[in-house]
């Protein structure tokens, strides 16, 4: 008798142990993604803030907060669907690029851009623009520059599309974003990249971009470029104080692309 009690003690213990744990575990995982949610609602509040106080003054400012004004809404849609801490990280993530365009549109107004993001690897990688560049492929004409104007209004804060670096900068058309979208490269897409970015320092090889390689983006950042800006671990600053109105619009200015997305055959989509 006295065994079987110690025996069903014990398996009380047992079982009550392997509750706590599992509730334990339970309890750490809510308290990581709450964390995680708080986060991402904190870089998500500051974007709106400037989205809903800055009006651009020129097509290059009210380009990049159209773009900007689209990764508030898209992160906010994420915000309400997020369930795990990884889908609370991509909101950040979607939130924090928002903050780079803004910077973007209050340097192209000659506003102060305030405090540094947060540093990136993929977008350091990928270098930046560091000179005027015009050039023309299959017919159809291509800029990029490091400063914003009347023919490069078009900001990409740098980093991976489909696998594959775009460095920062300005250009006169979002040449990345049918890529973006469907995710994978037209045939194209070699010729292009290799034509505006031949012998710029910082920026892969044409042939290393088109594999993807990490290997080759290194070396590139090794001869002599920055491969883009580190943050250091600063916000974006709440609101500048600058600005009222709206962005109005938040599809990237764009229209249809003309002609399919992922095909730069020809003239690279017909934009």
């Amino acid at each position: 008798m006295g065994t079987a009690i110690v025996l069903v003690v014990l398996l009380l213990i047992i079982v009550g142990g392997g509750f706590y744990l599992v509730r334990s575990q339970q309890q750490a995982k809510r308290n990581q993604l709450e964390d995680a949610k708080a986060e991402a609602r904190r870089w998500l509040e500051r974007l709106g803030g400037q989205v809903l106080n800055l009006t651009g003054t020129d097509t290059a400012s009210q380009q990049a907060l159209a773009d900007a004004s689209e990764r508030y809404n898209a992160a906010g849609s994420q915000m309400e669907q997020a369930q795990t801490v990884e889908q609370a990280k991509l909101v950040k993530e979607t939130a924090l690029e928002g903050l780079y365009y803004v910077r973007a549109a209050r340097e192209a107004m000659g506003l102060d851009p305030g405090p540094e993001l947060p540093a990136d690897r993929e977008r350091e990688q990928a270098g930046k623009v560091t000179e005027h560049r015009a050039v023309d492929v299959e017919g159809h004409h291509y800029e990029a520059s490091p400063e914003p104007g009347a023919n490069t209004p078009h900001y990409y804060p740098g980093g991976r599309v489909a696998g594959r670096p775009v460095p920062r900068g300005w250009y006169s058309e979002p040449w990345w974003k049918p890529a973006l979208v469907a995710g994978a490269w037209g045939l194209g897409s070699m010729m292009l990249f290799s034509a505006m970015f031949s012998g710029m320092a910082g920026i892969a090889s044409a042939s290393a971009w088109e594999q993807g390689y990490d290997a080759g983006q290194e070396d590139a950042m090794g001869e002599g470029g920055e491969g883009g800006d580190a943050g250091d671990g600063g916000d974006a600053g709440g609101d500048f104080g600058d600005g009222g109105g709206d962005v109005g619009g938040g599809d990237f200015g764009g229209g249809d692309f003309g002609g399919g997305f992922g095909d730069f055959g020809g003239d690279f989509g017909g934009f």
